[in-house]
């Protein structure tokens, strides 16, 4: 039978004080250390501090380095980024400069860059261009001490010379690969969706095009549009342009469908919004899609499945941008080559498509 076994007590019968057990864990409720760490993982500070710094690749096991990391993650270990930023003279800030905050896919290229950062330490203010088309300011007195670095979405032409000559490095996304003025290059390649868009009609039959062009003076856009002249060579095409957004797009795509001759049998839009736009003037015309007229898009939104029938569209890796551009920062910051990418694009073929209507 066992037996409760009474507490110790000391000669004079008081009851004997227990020492505490030892545990890697920081007492009284304070903060982690690095050096909390090291002790969790059996090695020294200086190990801590090249793991997680990202830095201990040649120097250190993959097998000590998930050690470091396991023990910071169960202590829920966060660097002192004030001390580090200090002694390192950096703010670990970068800005991400976009045409427009009421646009989605920047949304998602906030979302891929910002979790890139966060696993180093960073953080991303996001930052749009006036209009997305006029000359970007500078949103602090001086970028250069409050600022890491700057990543550009998509941005018009000579829209950031607020940041040119500051000494920032500069990571362009979406923009014209031969710019000298950019640390690094990230790039979709719109070129080929437009290929696909173009495939894909040809191959339904369709021989009358509009293309309903955006109205703001980028790179990305002018690719779209040489693409599309390219592969639509001995077709039809009429250009129109419209600002992005609906209401816009709209009044254009119902004057160029309204125009006196044959009507164009598909409408390419270099924008999502504006294949809504189109949507809505061919409603108004009377024209049934994809019956009357087959309509494409360009980014995959949420718009693009929001509206009936379903837009056909050409799918853009979003998150996949930010992350690439965020990596290409962090490259050039710890002074390595960040080589350009392009990254790849889908259709994704819906209902707003359909055979040619018979002549």
């Amino acid at each position: 039978m066992n037996r409760v076994q009474p507490a110790p007590t000391t000669p004079d019968h008081r009851p004997m004080r227990r020492l505490p057990v030892q545990s890697h864990e920081p007492l009284g409720g304070a903060r982690p250390t690095s050096r909390d760490v090291a002790r969790a993982a059996g090695v020294s500070q200086a190990t801590v501090s090249l793991v997680l710094g990202e830095k201990w690749r040649g120097r250190v096991s993959e097998r000590t380095a998930e050690s470091v990391r396991h023990a910071a993650d169960e202590l829920d270990y966060r660097p002192n980024l004030a001390a580090r930023n200090l002694r390192l003279g950096r703010t670990r800030t970068a800005l991400l400069v976009v045409p427009a905050l009421t646009n989605e896919f920047f949304a998602h290229v906030y979302t891929g860059a910002a979790a890139v950062a966060a696993r180093h330490g960073f953080g991303v203010v996001l930052y749009p261009s006036p209009d997305g088309v006029g000359p970007t300011r500078d949103p602090f007195a001086s970028a250069q001490a409050a600022l890491d670095g700057v990543i550009a979405s998509s941005m018009a032409a000579d829209a950031l010379k607020a940041f040119r000559g500051t000494g920032l490095p500069l990571v362009m996304l979406d923009s014209d690969p031969a710019d000298p003025g950019a640390a690094a290059h990230v790039n979709l390649d719109v070129a080929d969706g437009m290929r696909r868009v173009t495939r894909h009609l040809l191959g339904l039959g369709h021989r009358r095009f509009l293309h309903l062009a955006s109205a703001v003076p980028s790179w990305t856009f002018d690719v779209r549009a040489a693409a599309l002249a390219d592969a639509l060579r001995g077709t039809e095409l009429r250009t129109v342009r419209a600002p992005l957004n609906v209401a816009d797009a709209r009044e254009a795509a119902h004057l160029a469908l309204a125009a006196p001759g044959p009507r164009p049998t598909a409408v390419i839009c270099d924008d999502d919004i504006l294949a809504v736009g189109v949507g809505k003037a061919a409603h108004r015309l009377g024209l049934r899609v994809p019956e009357d007229l087959s309509v494409t898009g360009f980014d995959d939104m949420a718009l693009a499945t929001a509206v009936e029938p379903e837009l056909t569209t050409v799918r853009l890796p979003a998150e996949e941008f930010g992350r690439r551009g965020m990596e290409a920062l962090l490259a050039v910051l710890a002074g390595e080559q960040a080589p350009p990418v392009t990254l790849p694009v889908d259709l994704v073929p819906r209902g707003s498509t359909g055979p040619a209507p018979a002549v």
